[in-house]
């Protein structure tokens, strides 16, 4: 049975990238046919708002949407070094693991912002655009010569500023920008530097200070958690017990 028909005019603001989180079919009408598509979990499209778009929705659907417009795809190109990039080859229904793991790992943090740092949103907003510009932008990666490191200077500017911000709140293009770098080469230089991501290189930071404040101090958990940059308590000891083995009371209580 038919569910709705949605119908969208052309515009210019550049490509829609859609995640399947489900199952779905949909009947999409063409200028002299239409075509029926399935699509089933992990597949993906990818489609261009320049193009007017009508389609009956058959099933209920569960979509992870994804919306760059035309700066945007240009400005992801350039820190991918695939200057020249300037559209995206349209999918339907095709199966992309790679793109769906990406969008799924966004999901904890559409669900609870509040514990979600800039730094993560940044850098997985870099990831899948570099991956939709290298997979569906239509052109060979190209080999570069140029250093992937971080300078001195460079390395401790941005550390810096990281641990003044152990709550996240500075963005990595923020971080990037200090530096003199685009943000998408300043993540790539970053992990060649330190062996991280800045996102995870900050993470490590924030439950070492955990650690030394449960080791030195009878400080609360609570009053812990928001010293080291977390929501509350309990994304704390959700985030210690995932990277540490054990919540912080229990860790505490074993030293």
């Amino acid at each position: 049975m038919q569910l709705a028909q949605v119908t969208t005019p052309a515009s210019d603001r550049g490509y829609v990238v859609g995640v399947s989180l489900g199952g779905h079919r949909r009947r999409i009408f063409h200028q002299h046919h239409a075509t029926t598509h399935d699509f089933t979990e992990n597949s993906i499209y990818v489609r261009d708002l320049s193009e007017a778009y009508k389609a009956d929705l058959i099933d209920p659907f569960d979509f992870l949407l994804f919306e760059i417009s035309p700066a945007s795809l240009v400005k992801i190109a350039d820190e991918a070094e695939l200057t020249g990039v300037t559209s995206l080859a349209a999918e339907t229904g095709s199966k992309d693991i790679v793109l769906a793991n990406l969008a799924r790992a966004l999901i904890p943090a559409f669900e609870k912002p509040e514990e979600a740092s800039a730094q993560f949103i940044d850098q997985m907003a870099t990831a899948v655009g570099t991956y939709l510009v290298h997979r569906y932008g239509g052109r060979p990666i190209a080999t570069s010569t140029r250093p992937r490191s971080l300078s001195r200077s460079q390395e401790h500017l941005a550390k810096s500023l990281l641990l003044e911000n152990l709550d996240g709140d500075i963005s990595i293009s923020e971080v990037a920008q200090a530096c003199d770098l685009s943000r998408g080469y300043f993540i790539r230089a970053f992990r060649e530097t330190t062996g991280m991501t800045p996102y995870k290189w900050l993470l490590s930071e924030r439950i070492d200070r955990a650690r030394d404040l449960l080791r030195t101090s009878n400080t609360p958990l609570a009053e812990v958690a928001i010293a080291c940059g977390f929501a509350d308590q309990s994304h704390f000891t959700r985030v210690f017990s995932t990277i540490v083995g054990a919540t912080p009371g229990n860790w505490r209580r074993n030293l």
